[in-house]
């Protein structure tokens, strides 16, 4: 009858450890899933935005060239009682505007910089917090999570001063900032986001540390 009750136990205790097993393998498969798709579906917003860069550089040279070769006297002779006004081409990334682009080489991070911060934004890709604009005089703040996977800002906290970031903005324009300070703050902190560049382009990255309880800031300017 010992015995009996002895082999229960230990039944039970096998099925336990087998369901742990299945459950945390299933975690990482699940997480794996789920960075290859963001991954996956931040490339493909990656390339429209590209190529959007490119069709508005490629619109604006052709608006050049035909505005040099008109005849000065056309705009005299000639009148457009409705005139068409174009917007450049916009980019959405679930339904949140993508107003740039970054690049982190050491890191192999390459994201869309979506237009605001919200909890579903911040769960797509990392997003501006505050600022005057990516590659604009001034700092801006672009945030993202630690999600601890290597999604979005998990890795910051293996770059270091020196490292270089790369930020591509709606007109085309690339431009490379490389971080001079790195440190943590609390939650609460803003004082980094209000600094006086006097006049420079700066950027900050901002995520929590590992443990959620801090901020990991880097400050970078433009090279």
């Amino acid at each position: 009858m010992f015995n009996s009750k002895y082999s229960k136990v230990l039944t039970v205790i096998l099925i336990v450890v087998i369901i742990g097993i299945v459950a945390t393998v299933g975690y990482f498969v699940y997480d794996i899933y789920v960075v290859k798709a963001k991954n996956n579906k931040a490339q493909e917003v990656l390339e429209e935005f590209s190529n959007a860069s490119v069709r508005r550089e490629f619109e604006e040279g052709d608006k050049k060239e035909n505005s040099s070769a008109q005849n000065p006297l056309d705009s005299i002779n000639s009148v457009d009682s409705n005139p068409v006004t174009t917007n450049p081409e916009k980019v959405y990334m679930e339904g949140y505007e993508v107003m740039g682009t970054i690049e982190i080489p050491k890191t192999n991070l390459n994201l869309p910089i979506l237009a605001e911060v919200t909890k579903k934004s911040l769960e797509t890709s990392v997003a501006i917090l505050y600022g005057v604009g990516l590659n604009e005089p001034g700092n801006t703040t672009i945030v993202g999570h630690n999600y601890r996977n290597g999604l979005f800002f998990s890795d910051n906290k293996k770059l270091a001063v020196g490292d270089v970031i790369y930020i591509t903005d709606q007109t085309g324009n690339r431009v490379a900032y490389e971080i001079y300070d790195c440190f943590q703050t609390t939650p609460s902190d803003a004082q980094y986001m209000e600094r006086d560049t006097e006049g420079a382009r700066e950027i900050s990255l901002s995520t929590c540390t590992d443990n959620s309880k801090a901020r990991l800031i880097l400050l970078a300017k433009e090279k």
